[in-house]
């Protein structure tokens, strides 16, 4: 962003958040639901480091009357502050379970995803956790015949090659509708460039500091940047900030 001359696109953060997916599967949502609001959507599988799910869930929340189902292993449930600061201000009622099958029948949208093999430091507690949720054709013969199966891809075992043929599974639609929307993103921001060729400091005048400080998460960029020097963000003690930070520092660290 500092040395380029056209917009950069946040093509997903980590564990955090992944925005162009997310105008994907809302794209999906609209074509295959016809809106979104009254839906009840399951999201099922790594809700803890699957960061699909916590962009998808912050988008959903602009809509009404919104029920999410959150299913999942106990090791891998939907972090606090994603509740804390999406869910809950915005009033969506969520329930969790450990059970597909029985969160199943009440579902419009079923959205999967895999479990991480890159997210996990421990390799056993991956081959423990990896095979928690297959979707089945016989898992299936409880849903909703308009149901929609989602996935951002790609799939492990997480979901049988048998599902592909069920009407339901939209999952090659919303790969297909992601093309799209990333060739809209594109077009849009090479115009908004063109029209604007000047270079912008896009950190002036935000608050943000330089330091020497080193997190102690060896994943994170500070610690993998070698000549970049970093930039910071104060955030309050709730780990809040009004801004989008690079990278963040509790106060009195």
């Amino acid at each position: 962003s500092r040395a380029g001359s056209i917009p950069v696109i946040n093509a997903g953060d980590g564990r955090h958040c992944h925005p162009t997916q997310t105008m994907a599967d809302l794209l999906t949502i609209y074509k295959e639901k016809g809106g979104f609001d009254n839906l009840i959507v399951g999201f099922c599988g790594d809700l803890k480091l699957g960061r699909t799910v916590h962009s998808l869930l912050a988008a959903l929340s602009r809509y009404k009357n919104i029920k999410v189902v959150l299913i999942s292993p106990k090791e891998l449930k939907l972090p606090d502050y994603v509740k804390e600061d999406i869910l809950e201000p915005n009033h969506m009622e969520y329930v969790e379970t450990t059970s597909l099958e029985e969160a199943m029948p009440s579902l419009d949208v079923l959205y999967m995803t895999r479990i991480q093999r890159e997210r996990f430091d421990d390799l056993a507690e991956y081959e423990r956790l990896k095979d928690n949720y297959i979707l089945t054709v016989d898992k299936l013969e409880t849903a909703k015949k308009d149901m929609i199966i989602m996935h951002p891809l790609p799939r492990v075992n997480e979901i049988s090659v048998k599902v592909d043929d069920d009407p339901r599974a939209c999952y090659f639609k919303q790969c297909l509708n992601g093309k799209y929307m990333r060739m809209a993103l594109i077009l849009l921001l090479l115009d908004i460039a063109k029209k604007n060729p000047d270079k912008e400091d896009v950190f002036a005048g935000k608050g943000y500091i330089h330091s020497e400080h080193k997190c102690d998460n060896p994943k994170c960029v500070s610690a993998g940047e070698q000549e970049l020097e970093p930039l910071y963000k104060k955030i309050d003690e709730e780990g809040r900030s009004d801004v989008n930070m690079v990278v963040s520092v509790k106060p009195n660290t």
